[in-house]
Order: C-alpha cells, then sequence, then structure tokens
C-alpha cells in the first residue's frame, strides 16, 4: 500500500467512525468552517477523535480491575493574532458541531475585523481540499490493538507475568502488573483545504514487584510498549520484564543510603534521557520561548551545552510510543535537530507559534484530547551517541555515582532547575562499583547540567516504551533516550554524609 492509499484508508475509517453513524458529511464541516469565518480570522481547524480504550491490572495474583471504555467528540478552534478561541462537544451531530463552531467564532467579534462572504469561503476550500498523504511509509499499522487477544488471553498474560516474576526469586512477596491498550482514530480538517486522518494504536505492559528480606521491603519495575499490538508482548518480552523487575527490587534489597554532595554523575542509557526531557526538552518547546519564559529563550546560534551534545526529537520513528503520522494539526512529523554539537538551533513548533515566531513548523502541535487545545510537545526526545566505551566512562569516576534508572522528577521550566530520584543507583571508588545506593536524588539546573558533560558514551538506546509527559494539565505519550554521559559537579541529596 502506498502513503496515498494509507491516507485514504484512513480517511475512509474516519469517515465511519466519525462522521457517518451520526449524520455528518464532508459538507457540515465546511458549514462549520465557514461559520467559523463568519468574522475574519487567521486560521482555524476541526479535531474529531474516537478512542476505544481498555485496561487489566494484577495484584496479589488476581486479575482485580478491567476496564473499558468508549470516547468521541470534537473540538473546533479559531485562531486570530495570538488569540485563541476554543469549543468542544463530547456529541457528533450536525446541529452540535455548528454549536461549537458558533462558539468559537466569538473570536472573530471579540479579536477580527471585517467580514468573509461565507459562498466564497466555501468554494476557496472546496478548490484547495486535499487529502494528506505524507511522502513516507506510514510510521505503525492502522490495526486495534485491542483485537489481537481475547479477554482470556490478556488475563492469562497477567498470570504468566506474575508466575515468572515470582519464580525468579524466593524473596519476590507481591507482583503487580498491568495491560492496557488503545485504538484512537482522528479527522483532522482545515481552513487551508487539508483533511487528514490517523489511526494510532498503542500498548503498554507494566510490571512492578516487591522483594522483602529480613523485614526490608524494596521495589523494582519494567515495561514497556509501543504503537504496536497486544502481540508484541510475546513470552520472551515477558521473561525480560519480570526479570528486569525482580533484578532491581532484589538488588535494592542490598542497597546502602546515598552519599550526599558535589560530585561527578555517570547516567545510563535509555530511561534516564527522562532527565534530559524534563529538565531541557521542555524548555525548547516553542511556546515557552515565544513568551520568554524559558532559559533558552532568544538563544538559538549560542553554545547552551558542551561540545559533542546533540538532542533531537524525532515522531519519525517506526512504532514508537510518542510517534506519530501525523500531529493533532494534521501537520507531518520529523525529526527536528535542537542542540548540534552543544550550539541551539531551534524550537519544537506546533503552527500558532511558528507562525508569531516566523518560523517552520516542525509536527509537534499535540493535544491529550478533542477536548484540548493543541500545543507544542515533545515526541521522542533524545541525544545523540558519541564514540566512548560505557565501561571506560564508569571506571573514570575516582568518587561519584552511577545512575542506571529514575523514577519522579520535577523541573521549573522557567529556571531550568530540576529534582530526580534514582530508583537504581551504585556507588563508585576508584573506577569500581562497590556497592548499590538508595534514596539518591539528583539536583540541578537544566541548561547548566548540559555545559558539564565531559563523556558521551556509544551506547544510545531509547527507552522501552512506557513514557507520559505532563504539561498544563495534558498528558501524552512519549520516548526519552540518550547514551551513558557523565557530567561533572552535580549535587546528589542522601541520606550518608
Amino acid at each position: 500500500m502506498t502513503p496515498s492509499d494509507s491516507a485514504v484508508a484512513a480517511l475512509a475509517t474516519a469517515h465511519s467512525l466519525l462522521l457517518a453513524p451520526h449524520g455528518l458529511t464532508e459538507a457540515h464541516l465546511l458549514d462549520a468552517i465557514a461559520e467559523i469565518h463568519a468574522h475574519r480570522i487567521d486560521y482555524a481547524d476541526l479535531y474529531f477523535q474516537y478512542s476505544r480504550s481498555e485496561a487489566w491490572s494484577l495484584d496479589e495474583g488476581i486479575v482485580k480491575s478491567g476496564s473499558f471504555s468508549i470516547d468521541q467528540g470534537v473540538g473546533v478552534r479559531a485562531v486570530s493574532g495570538e488569540k485563541t478561541a476554543f469549543a468542544y462537544s463530547d456529541t457528533l451531530s450536525p446541529q452540535a458541531l455548528l454549536e461549537a463552531a458558533h462558539t468559537s467564532r466569538a473570536i472573530a467579534r471579540a479579536g477580527g475585523s471585517g467580514t468573509v462572504k461565507t459562498a466564497a469561503l466555501k468554494q476557496r476550500i472546496l478548490r484547495d481540499r486535499h487529502v494528506y498523504a505524507s511522502p513516507r511509509e506510514p510510521l505503525y499499522l492502522p490495526n486495534d490493538p485491542l483485537a489481537a487477544l481475547s479477554a482470556q488471553d490478556k488475563v492469562a498474560l497477567l498470570h504468566e507475568v506474575d508466575r515468572l516474576a515470582r519464580s525468579q526469586d524466593p524473596r519476590v512477596i507481591q507482583v503487580m502488573a498491568s495491560l492496557a491498550g488503545e485504538y484512537e482514530v482522528v479527522l483532522i480538517a482545515r481552513t487551508d483545504g487539508r483533511i487528514a486522518a490517523d489511526i494510532r494504536p498503542l500498548v503498554r505492559l507494566s510490571v512492578s514487584v516487591i522483594a522483602e528480606e529480613k523485614g526490608r521491603r524494596e521495589q523494582g519495575s519494567s515495561g514497556g510498549g509501543g504503537r504496536t499490538s497486544l502481540l508484541t508482548f510475546t513470552p520472551e518480552m515477558l521473561r525480560r520484564y519480570s526479570h528486569e523487575a525482580v533484578r532491581q527490587a532484589v538488588i535494592n534489597l542490598q542497597a546502602q543510603a546515598a552519599p550526599a554532595g558535589v560530585m561527578p554523575v555517570v547516567l545510563g542509557p535509555g530511561w534516564p534521557g527522562v532527565l534530559l526531557h524534563e529538565a531541557v526538552g521542555h524548555g525548547l518547546e516553542g511556546d515557552f520561548n515565544r513568551k520568554g519564559s524559558s532559559a533558552f529563550s532568544g538563544r538559538i546560534g549560542e553554545r547552551v551545552a558542551a561540545k559533542g551534545v546533540t538532542v533531537i526529537d524525532d515522531g519519525s520513528i517506526p512504532d514508537r510510543r510518542g510517534s506519530l503520522n501525523i500531529d493533532d494539526e494534521a501537520n507531518p512529523t520529523q525529526r527536528t535537530v535542537l542542540i548540534e554539537d552543544g550550539v541551539l538551533k531551534g524550537y519544537l513548533q506546533d503552527s500558532l507559534n511558528a507562525r508569531l515566531m516566523r518560523v517552520p513548523v516542525t509536527g509537534n502541535g499535540r493535544r491529550e484530547s478533542y477536548a484540548h487545545l493543541p500545543m507544542p510537545r515533545m515526541t521522542n526526545t533524545f541525544m545523540l551517541a558519541g564514540h566512548e566505551d560505557p565501561q571506560e566512562i564508569v571506571a573514570s569516576l575516582d568518587r561519584g555515582l552511577y545512575a542506571v534508572n529514575f523514577g519522579g522528577g520535577q523541573v521549573d521550566i522557567t529556571s531550568g532547575k530540576f529534582v530526580f530520584t534514582a530508583s537504581e543507583a551504585y556507588w563508585v571508588e576508584n573506577g569500581k562499583i562497590q556497592h548499590p545506593v538508595k534514596g539518591a536524588t539528583i539536583i540541578g539546573n537544566g541548561p547548566d547540567a548540559l555545559t558539564r558533560v565531559t563523556r558521551i558514551g556509544n551506547d544510545l538506546a531509547l527507552d522501552s516504551g512506557v513514557g507520559t509527559c505532563g504539561k498544563e494539565g495534558q498528558s501524552v505519550p512519549v520516548g526519552v533516550g540518550q547514551p551513558t554521559l557523565r557530567l561533572e559537579g552535580l549535587t546528589v541529596g542522601g541520606t550518608a554524609g
């Protein structure tokens, strides 16, 4: 199937789920856009969404909960200058669509000038109408991931995870596992005549265990997923996730109190890229920089990181959790170089901020659902590999922390200050790992931390597909990644002197 065929097929699916069952046609979409344009505005779009999701969870050897939900609706947006009017409806019908369009038209009355002849506008949109087809192959199959397994098979999968985890080590006393899938179809119509659809599968499996020894309990976790099917979770993958969760918990049973102070820190590859995502990635989103609230505002072309540091956002990697064929404004996702060899090259842009900043759109307009406005968001954000052996980087520590995995963290976008908790970390002396440590927190400033990178490994890895990013109350799936890194002079908070 060619990219053009895929685009037409996706649009046909969107029609069958979002329009036809509710008495809607493309003529109704055209009427709604014309209604918004009754007063002059810069831009308008309609965002239809159908979402069917399912989740199962296991605890204490029992599948205790299962949920299934269907959600659908339409968001209507009108933009004039920096002002945005937005209305949404969870009812799909010609009347509800027209009412949402009429509501969003308020911005034109408040901020626009002049009127538009709707007949001429309709004629222009019809003339310019085109189904957007990306020149590349689709990034994921347009399949319903929930249909790949029966309910019995999903329950059996979770029981197998429980069995595998408990068989790994007798110290495992509790296993918690969850399986989730989503089938999402979106349809976007714009004032420039572009109409596009995307079918977005998403699955995730999470495993968490608690191990106990001599009255002490510790936790470990693992999991993964992506824009694939539940069939992704093969027996081998279940063994891998279970083993990793148990390994972390058992290691933490031997962990000693983490030392505190200013010291060099080596970050492991893969999921530790969440620190990069939070401490640096948000500061490179276009809205924060247009408003001047980011530590990176106005610094294009300046050195903001050590030489060798190249940061990429790429929403076009096949099957990845953070990838999209098109963003939520019907723009193609792409590979965007944010920092190249330490020099700031650009920001992540949606349509609104790109227009106001007079720069190209990067395909990073994302929203949680039809009930939310799009904004510039990350997709898969990672640092490129260097040329050094990861083992040599760890061996270069005289006294320092080697953080292999992270739990939660917080960051202040304006200042760039961050605090992250290591879920798996080791104390290193004279180039040798001494013992695991518990309670280590890494404290620093994102832009400053990038300047402290002194060694970059050749082992770039992306996370396993578990990331979710929050911004202004909206959550979207994302990916992170990095190679092994050494940073100098970070502040480590711990419980030992």
